[in-house]
């Protein structure tokens, strides 16, 4: 099948281009636009009680004030408010109201801090957009006209809440995402100067995959709108470093292969021909592999999740057809010039340093398991003090954020929780009204949960079937304190309802609570699933039974060290509370996905080593003297270029950016290199058992002619562990 694709590219080369520039053409000229959504609950499905209860909201109280916007107020000195900038307070608030700013439906007076210092604003908007990018914008107004209207006067103000918040992780994203996309711009360019010193074809993958990136943005928004899926703007960054990453990884793949045919005498277009005939396959069980995780993620109950999962899919099997497909296309057009001006391309390197390393796996396989082992081993013990955090607005965005500020500043002037209250919504079961008599001893009992600093009945609906009690906690509302405390308020909510009612507890902390569950189900299901799937790929790859167990052991392995090392680094180094949330799912899928995609190509060289007739220990041996040159540039530009998304300033993006490039590191330098040739070194032909994949072919009609020195180097930039 290989053959055939790489004959149809390389005979019609103009064709296959054009194709590919009428498609990007297509698809971004009538692709929708991708939104962003920034609201926590959309993310949940609608059987979590967080999502009922908002829904009780909206029957009940349909006119229910809740804030997506605060404006707070100090003065410029910091002393307390005097009643001359309380007047203003009031005034600003009153000339902000008439403006009638689009999806503002009413602006209101909030209450003082305790200590004088701090006044408010409240700001409603169409909670049926919440989180939508409209209400960014709306946000961005508010901001700029409450400033106006300030100016003149002895107080500062700031814009907080959802709406702002939404609009600063928009402009931060922005951000990131330019810093982001120089970063791995320039460290893809100037790696594959230093591995081919050549121009074209350091910037060649650069310009092809943005093509390609372009026409993936087109599908997923496709994709987005066509199923129904959540967007959310950390997307965006992701794709950026998929996209570019694994692209150069293929383009690796790929080249390292059609330079090591032109060595050994092809024709060009030849060359190229057998080089996807050769690397197709590595090509495809890599990409297959990281695919498979990816779409596992469609099983997660998370919005977000669910719609990461098909978006890199989508667009690492458009690098997957465009790395078959487009790259050489344009580079049998090209021929050999693609490699100018240098000249090494034309003979081998020594690569005595992978010789010396593969002389000690052969030489020492168990102390080369043990010592490795070892160390993911001591790695994963930091794994032990992990903790979740579950506020994504927060950690998508640098704290010197305005509306992190305000978040940061009504902490200290209310109560932590003042800013999203829990509400506890109970309603009659039998349509009937509520006994009044009963709201007191109700109340009571919710505000003497432990972390609660105080309940209240807030409201009541026109038929008096559901009352809304309001319940302020002593927490921030993504704090582990504020879940653990809306979990007891949820416990005596239920507990203590009068009979015939039934209570639901909604707000974020609530909303959290049941991402958290949410998150749980994920490690359960989309953990197994995609290790499962991944096995079987590797099981039809190898034909083994054996291999594809152990092999997802150390990927497994390697997972646990980079959980317990970031951890380390974040938690322990830098003070943070928890990771996000969502981490460990997704440095999961890249960490076992592609950490599979190195163990695909050097336990497949190791296999076509012992099929030449050498023993486990010195087929291992030669395996990462061979392949080790192309594990080593393969991994060290994807982890450098994931590396790039701690460049973005905010906490999700550098953690996320830390995990994965350190635990594709770990893949390629530990496991790949020493963990999984010493263990199969170890294991013996048992490795490829019920098989004999490993065996030498007896039949002396096929054996191949003996191989010269010059010719036996050919195969050290292989990247599909094959030699011809």
């Amino acid at each position: 099948m290989f053959r055939s694709i790489g004959n149809a590219v390389v005979r019609h080369p103009v064709w296959t281009i054009v194709a590919w520039l009428i498609a990007a053409v297509a698809i971004v000229a009538t692709a929708p636009s991708l939104p962003s959504n920034s609201d926590e609950s959309s993310f949940l499905p609608k059987s979590y009680e967080s999502i009922k209860a908002a829904q009780v909201q909206e029957r009940a109280f349909p006119s229910a004030f809740t804030p997506s916007a605060i404006a707070l107020y100090q003065r410029t000195d910091g002393g307390k408010l005097t009643a001359a900038d309380q007047k203003d307070v009031a005034r600003i608030t009153s000339e902000l109201g008439k403006k009638k700013i689009d999806q503002v439906q009413k602006v209101v007076p909030g209450q003082p801090s305790s200590d004088g210092r701090y006044a408010l604003t409240l700001v409603q908007m169409d909670s049926r957009n919440a989180g939508q990018p409209e209400q960014a914008d709306a946000a961005k107004v508010l901001r700029d006209d409450v400033k106006q209207l300030a100016k003149g006067t002895n107080l500062d103000v700031k814009l907080g809440g959802s709406a702002a918040q939404a609009l600063d992780q928009q402009d931060s994203s922005k951000r990131g995402e330019a810093l982001i996309g120089i970063g791995t711009f320039l460290i893809i360019l100037v790696t594959l100067l230093i591995i081919f010193r050549a121009p074209i074809l350091a910037f060649l993958p650069l310009i092809t995959i943005g093509l390609v990136s372009a026409i993936a943005n087109g599908l997923i928004a496709y994709a987005t709108k066509l199923f129904g899926l959540q967007a959310n703007s950390s997307i965006s960054s992701i794709l950026i470093v998929v996209l570019f990453g694994v692209g150069t990884d293929y383009f690796l793949f790929l080249m390292f292969r059609y330079r090591e045919r032109l060595r050994l005498g092809d024709e060009p277009k030849q060359a190229m021909i057998n080089a996807v005939d050769r690397v197709g396959e590595a090509i495809a069980s890599a990409a297959g592999a990281v695919i498979i995780a990816f779409l596992a993620l469609v099983l997660s109950t998370l919005g977000f999740l669910k719609q990461m999962g098909p978006a890199l899919a989508i667009a690492v099997t458009v690098t997957l057809i465009a790395g078959l497909t487009l790259i050489p296309a344009i580079v049998s057009l090209i021929g050999p010039k693609v490699f100018w001006p240098s000249k090494s391309w034309q003979r081998e390197p020594e690569n005595a340093r992978f010789a010396a390393l593969g002389r000690g796996v052969r030489n020492r396989p168990a102390l080369t398991a043990g010592l490795s082992g070892l160390v993911l081993v001591a790695l994963s013990l930091g794994t032990f003090g992990y903790n979740a955090t579950f506020d994504l607005a927060s950690g998508s965005m640098p704290k010197t954020k305005e509306s992190m500020v305000v978040q940061d500043e009504m902490q200290k002037a209310y109560s932590a929780g003042a800013a999203a209250p829990t509400d506890v919504y109970l309603s009659s079961t039998d349509g009937k009204p509520i006994d009044t008599k009963l709201f007191d001893a109700y109340v009571k009992k919710l505000g003497a949960v432990d972390g609660v600093a105080n309940a209240r009945l807030s409201q009541l609906n026109k038929d008096g079937t559901t009352i809304d009690f309001t319940v302020t906690l002593k927490y921030e509302a993504s704090t582990d304190k504020a879940i653990e405390t809306v979990g007891r308020v949820r416990d005596v909510a239920h507990s203590d309802a009068p009979d015939g009612t039934e209570a639901l507890v909604g707000g974020m902390s609530s909303i959290y609570k049941d991402i958290h569950t949410a998150v749980n189900h994920d490690y359960r299901t989309v953990f197994p699933v995609a290790a499962l799937l991944i096995m079987l790929i590797l099981g039809l790859l190898l034909r083994s039974v054996v291999a594809p167990w152990y092999l997802m052991a150390s990927v497994g392995l390697g997972f646990s060290a980079t959980l317990g090392a970031t951890v380390w680094i974040f938690q322990e180094g830098q003070g943070h509370s928890g990771l996000m949330f969502m981490l460990p799912v997704i440095m999961y899928l890249f960490v076992v996905a592609i950490g599979t995609d190195y163990n695909i190509l050097m336990i497949a060289r190791l296999r076509e080593e012992a099929r030449e007739g050498r023993e486990p220990r010195e087929a291992a041996g030669m395996a990462l003297r061979h392949a080790g040159p192309t594990v080593a540039a393969a991994g060290f530009i994807l982890a450098a270029t994931f590396a790039t998304m701690m460049l973005a300033g905010n906490a999700l993006l550098t953690e996320m950016g830390f995990a994965v490039s350190f635990g594709i590191a770990v893949a390629a330098f530990v496991m790949a290199m020493f963990f999984t040739p010493s263990l199969t070194a170890l294991i013996g032909h048992a490795a490829w058992w019920p098989g004999h994949a490993d065996r030498a072919k007896e039949t002396p009609a096929a054996a191949p002619a003996p191989v010269s020195g010059g010719e036996r180097d050919t195969a050290v930039q292989d990247p599909a562990g094959r030699r011809n």
